[in-house]
C-alpha cells in the first residue's frame, strides 16, 4: 500500500527494490529514491524515464516497499497503474523491466512502448 493508505500505483519485485536501494546507496549525491515517469519518444511513441531524486515533488505518488522508495510522476500515474517494475540480468543486458497492463505495443528493440491510460472505472469495480 502506498503512503497515506492510497491505492498503490506500482509494485516492485525483490530484484527491482534491491537495485533501487543499490543505486541510492552508491550515488555521490544525496538521493532518497528513484522517480519514474513517462515521456514521448522512441519509435513506439513513449519511453519510461527514471532519475535519482532527493525528495518528492508536489503530486508525486510515493511508494515505499522492501526498503526502496519510488516517486511516480503525477503525469504518468494513469499510464503506470497496475505496473510491476522488475530488474533483470540476462546474457546481453541488465536493466529495469516494466510489466505494464496498459501497454498496447512495444518497438522491436524494447526501448519504447505504446501505452493507453488505465480505465479508472475498471479499477473501481
Amino acid at each position: 500500500m502506498a503512503s497515506g493508505g492510497k491505492f498503490q500505483v506500482m509494485t516492485m519485485t525483490d530484484a527491482a527494490a534491491e537495485r533501487v536501494r543499490e543505486l541510492v546507496e552508491n550515488t555521490d549525491e544525496s538521493a532518497a529514491g528513484l522517480r519514474v515517469g513517462i515521456t514521448k519518444g522512441g519509435c513506439a511513441g513513449m519511453e519510461y524515464t527514471m532519475n535519482l531524486v532527493e525528495d518528492a515533488k508536489p503530486g508525486d505518488d510515493v511508494i515505499e516497499d522492501k526498503g526502496a522508495k519510488l516517486f511516480v510522476d503525477p503525469s504518468a500515474v494513469l499510464f503506470l497503474l497496475g505496473t510491476e517494475m522488475d530488474f533483470e540480468i540476462t546474457k546481453f543486458r541488465s536493466g529495469f523491466v516494466f510489466k505494464n497492463p496498459n501497454e498496447v505495443s512495444a518497438c522491436g528493440c524494447g526501448e519504447s512502448v505504446s501505452l493507453q491510460a488505465a480505465d479508472v472505472n475498471e479499477l473501481a469495480r
